[in-house]
């Protein structure tokens, strides 16, 4: 019987290997869940936005695994990479610096690769900066569209201000904490003062 040690994943459940979507804390670490610990304590091999901050998780967790880059600038080819390691056995948990992979993070790609290989997804809930934000936004909540970041150029965030004005719907956007006050200078600008706006930061 062989030991796999930190460089040398191998399959810990038989042959039937999954990808596990990790929701990681959004600030404080003491939000990560029961289930998310004891999932990272038995997968394989963890692909995550950067192994610095995924190590500090880690560490925090008392637990050592090996760790692939998977990022924006890599995720099309290494989707296809860590499917073919979850075809073969592996249990792999993706994890993005903060929050839910594939909400403004990667991790499309690697789902949709595995959905058409039809292999096997666990997505754990946890921490969403979205949610969590409107929870406590005073703000409409039950109907709502979220557009992400926008672009940073000043003109399409500004076509987007005036396709808000009809808007009926709670908008939910991120913003660069280098942009954001041009951004609002822009929306009182735009939407004018009586729009209610909630800002959040650092929200655990």
């Amino acid at each position: 019987m062989t030991k796999n040690g930190p460089d040398e994943p191998g399959p810990n459940r038989g042959t039937s290997g999954r990808l596990i979507i990790v929701a990681s804390p959004i600030g404080n670490l003491g939000d990560i869940t029961e289930r998310v610990r004891n999932e990272l304590a038995q997968c394989d091999l963890i692909a995550c936005e950067d192994t610095r901050i995924t190590g500090g998780l880690l560490r925090h967790l008392g637990l050592t695994k090996p760790m692939v880059n998977y990022h924006e600038h890599n995720e099309k080819e290494v989707a296809v990479e860590l499917a073919d390691k979850i075809s073969a056995g592996l249990t792999v948990a993706l994890v993005t610096d903060a929050g839910t992979p594939g909400i403004s993070d990667p991790g499309f790609r690697i789902t949709r690769e595995c959905q058409k290989r039809k292999l096997i997804l666990t997505p754990l809930p946890g921490p969403c900066a979205i949610v969590t934000l409107l929870s406590a936004s005073g703000l409409p909540t039950n109907a709502f569209r979220f557009v992400g970041f926008l672009v940073p150029k000043s003109a399409a965030r500004r076509r987007f201000l005036e396709s808000a004005l009809s808007a009926e719907e709670t908008i939910v956007l991120h913003e660069s904490c280098h942009r954001i006050s041009d951004f609002l200078d822009e929306m009182l600008e735009i939407l004018g003062p009586q729009r209610v706006v909630c800002i959040g930061r650092e929200l655990t």
